[in-house]
């Protein structure tokens, strides 16, 4: 397809959507009862209608509808775009187009007849038909095009720069999609170790990179695609972009061009510089919200439910032993931001000074330290351990945001520093929590490498229903030594370094 057909292809699109809005507007006006001040109308009251202001307002309507729709470049080629992300930027254009037009209607059209158009009804009526519309055909002219393309009509030429892994994936996706509309019409790259094996796997090296501007003056080129690995790129991307200017050809670069396994990329925009982000986050979604909701409540309720146990539990550390009834102490959270963490004592106030004679005594490997019997802990001490009782004040942690219901647990400085694999700090990716994975699957039975794996397991597969799980696998091992007198697996084992370094006092 030449420019002059591809642009009269858009021009096609703008007054198709142009079309669809004015038609569902009379729709919607149908639908909601509003037309019948149309046919009460005599031919010099219509006329009367028909006033300046009317007329503007009907314009205005128009542009802001196009407006909306060319804000998210739906005018433009899609061939890339899935039919579901077009679907969805339709739906957000739609949405802000009818939102400007239900502005206009409110702050414009007076007319007592016209009330019915300022309505939540004609705004829904209006909004289903317009959009759904525009969705339905824009999913039919996807078809008829791919049909065209699939018989060989409306193709345009790729020419992709660079010869390794991504470029040539790159060229394979391409060619098992032949209704975009592309073929590849060869590789530009200069010589390197790995040159020989991509031209036995049948590719083709049409120029070399000194001679890429006189290929593309002499070859049909729609788009230029860059693959080239950093250090190459770095190089050459600046005088591929020039050539392609200058002979007004689109190029594209590929924005994975480091070899990351976690890290996704993406485009945003700052102060109107693009800028290429390499993130692990997952975007926000609904179910990230809801886990914020569910932590601030959940944590709320719990705490109120919950107070009775804990007034008893202060005192009863209070009465049994010296010292303070909660200690505090300095956690590492999210992004290596320090926090206090809230417990209730349960070791003797010189636990810190009788660390250094039971060190010894460690039943885990790395960094931290635990150990099941450990003679610093008070007979009440012991008990809040075996029923989780202990961790309850942490539900403040978690109202103030510090913490959430599920997530890896936080650990000291101390430990944090004895890391020796630096993958495990991004566990502190994402905030910390009460419970997680590992609380429910064996706790200290479970290695330290094995604990730290699954903490990262917990962060690539998150879901809202995972947290779910978890807090439900939480209930018994915790309600279980209530229950039963018997210590649960959710705490089973005895000291940490979490309070063992703090002597379980408040520092």
């Amino acid at each position: 397809m030449n420019d002059g057909r591809r642009q009269l292809l858009h021009e096609t699109f703008k007054l198709v959507d142009l079309v669809i809005m004015v038609v569902a507007f009379v729709a919607a006006t149908w639908v909601t009862s509003s037309l019948g001040w149309l046919r009460a109308m005599s031919t010099e009251e219509l006329l009367a209608w028909v006033t300046l202001e009317h007329v503007a307002a009907v314009m205005g309507i128009l542009i802001a509808w196009h407006v909306a729709f060319a804000s998210r470049d739906l005018y433009n080629s899609s061939r890339l775009k899935s039919p579901l992300h077009e679907a969805v930027d339709v739906l957000r254009a739609g949405l802000m187009g009818c939102l400007i037009v239900f502005l206009l209607i409110t702050g414009s059209l007076d007319h007592n007849r016209m009330a019915g158009l300022k309505t939540f009804e004609f705004f829904l009526a209006f909004f289903i038909f317009s959009v759904g519309t525009t969705v339905a055909i824009r999913l039919v002219f996807r078809s008829l095009l791919a049909q065209m393309r699939l018989r060989g009509r409306n193709l345009r030429s790729l020419l992709v720069i660079g010869t390794n892994h991504r470029a040539i994936h790159f060229a394979e996706s391409v060619r098992t999609k032949p209704e975009l509309g592309y073929y590849i019409s060869g590789f530009v790259d200069e010589e390197w170790d790995g040159i020989e094996g991509f031209r036995r796997d049948g590719h083709k090296l049409v120029a070399k990179l000194k001679n890429l501007a006189e290929y593309m003056a002499n070859h049909v080129v729609d788009e230029v695609v860059v693959a080239l690995p950093v250090s190459s790129a770095y190089i050459h991307s600046s005088r591929i972009v020039s050539i392609c200017q200058e002979q007004g050809i689109t190029v594209r670069f590929i924005s994975q061009i480091f070899d990351s396994r976690l890290a996704k990329a993406k485009l945003e925009v700052f102060d109107g510089e693009p800028m290429l982000t390499l993130t692990q986050a997952k975007e926000t979604s609904f179910a990230h919200l809801a886990k914020r909701a569910i932590d601030r409540l959940g944590a709320a309720a719990a705490l109120l439910l919950a107070s009775p146990v804990m007034i008893l539990a202060a005192l009863a550390v209070k009465l049994s032993s010296p010292g303070p009834m909660v200690f505090t102490q300095t956690r590492v959270g999210l992004n290596k931001r320090n926090f206090k963490v809230y417990k209730f004592r349960t070791m003797v106030q010189d636990a810190e000074e009788r660390l250094k004679e039971i060190e010894h005594l460690n039943e885990v490997e790395g960094p931290v330290f635990k150990i099941e019997k450990d003679p610093r802990l008070t007979p009440v001490g012991d008990f809040l351990r075996k029923t989780s009782i202990d961790e309850l004040p942490q539900l403040w942690n978690v109202l103030k945001g510090d913490m959430s219901l599920v997530g890896p647990r936080p650990l000291p400085e101390r430990d944090y520093q004895g890391f020796d694999d630096d993958a495990h700090r991004r566990r502190l990716s994402v905030k910390p929590g009460i419970t997680c994975t590992w609380q429910v699957s064996g706790r200290n039975s479970i290695p330290f490498d094995e604990w730290m794996a699954m903490d990262l397991d917990y962060i690539d597969d998150w879901s809202l229903w995972l947290d779910l799980k978890i807090l439900l696998l939480t209930v018994p091992v915790v309600v279980g030594p209530l229950l039963l007198g018997q210590k649960g697996e959710f705490m089973k084992g005895g000291s940490t370094s979490a309070e063992a370094a703090t002597g379980g006092q408040g520092r």
